[in-house]
């Protein structure tokens, strides 16, 4: 149960934490002081197996008029994926991923939105990176030599996401640990180095809410390890990059007031430290 007491206690317990800072994430020339603002990043899915019906784009027309209302309605940077990260989704061959993709982000680059893909194959990013995208949310981590260097020569922003295994579709939960945030520190401290000894310059990290839970979790467990991860995700802000939250609907709990969860959560987030939100 979140309170006035439970918050006090957890900055009591990491005054040092409290106060840092994080220098300005720069992507394409533009400069995001995301201590001062947090930047928002809206997201399309070409995946009709996304859970987020809202996001979902049936042709790449409708994914491109999505896209271009997200950034009118005031989204930093827009996220394309073509894949959805549920486990029991359809798997999407990398060759059709490009073939949805690609004129997609080609559409919306040349409008000056900034795009962000979310894939963890290195032949679709290296399509989209060609094609205009400047943001590589990572859900994958097999190939991350192949990604950091694609990401350097393109010059883009890099998204690690916290994913134990190949991928997020591969997560059956058994590698949920019951405090998450200092395996976190560890395996995106070195991930953080190796993309840096790669020539990546902009990073960020996700800690992976949406991902990795067990299904024999309830719904309210569920919703209550992300509020703890939402929350105690500050302490990451040691390793010196933002931190990027995708927030949860926990539709179970709120129905059809779902959107009001985001926000609910999305103020979670902030406070505990969340420079980048994600939001469907």
């Amino acid at each position: 149960m979140i309170s006035l007491e439970s918050l006090a206690r957890l900055a009591a317990a990491h005054p040092e934490d409290l106060g840092l800072t994080i220098a300005p994430l720069e992507i394409q020339g533009r400069v995001f002081d995301v201590d001062a603002r947090p930047a928002v990043m809206g997201v399309v899915n070409l995946s009709r197996d996304s859970t987020y019906r809202e996001s979902v784009a049936p042709s790449i027309a409708s994914a491109i008029r999505k896209g271009r209302v997200q950034a009118a309605q005031g989204a930093d940077i827009v996220d394309i994926g073509a894949e959805s990260t549920d486990g029991t989704a359809n798997r999407v061959r990398a060759e059709d991923q490009i073939g949805q993709l690609v004129p997609v982000v080609e559409a919306l680059a040349d409008d000056g939105i900034l795009v962000s893909i979310e894939s963890y194959a290195v032949s679709t990013v290296r399509a989209v990176l060609e094609a205009g995208a400047r943001v590589l949310n990572l859900t994958g981590s097999a190939d991350d030599d192949a990604m950091f260097e694609l990401a350097a020569e393109y010059g883009a922003a890099v998204v690690l996401c916290h994913v134990e295994g190949p991928h997020a579709r591969d997560l059956d939960g058994s590698s949920i640990h019951a405090d998450p945030i200092p395996v976190m520190l560890t395996n995106f401290g070195q991930r953080i180095e190796r993309a840096r000894a790669h020539g990546v310059s902009a990073l960020a990290i996700d800690p992976g809410v949406g991902f990795g839970f067990g299904v024999t979790q309830s719904p309210a467990e569920r919703a209550a390890r992300q509020t703890s991860i939402l929350l105690n995700s500050f302490l990451l802000r040691r390793l010196g990059v933002p931190i990027c939250q995708s927030v949860p609907h926990a539709f179970d709990l709120f129905e059809e007031e779902f959107r009001t969860a985001e926000a609910f959560f999305t103020v979670l987030a902030r406070l505990g430290g969340a420079g980048l939100v994600r939001t469907h």
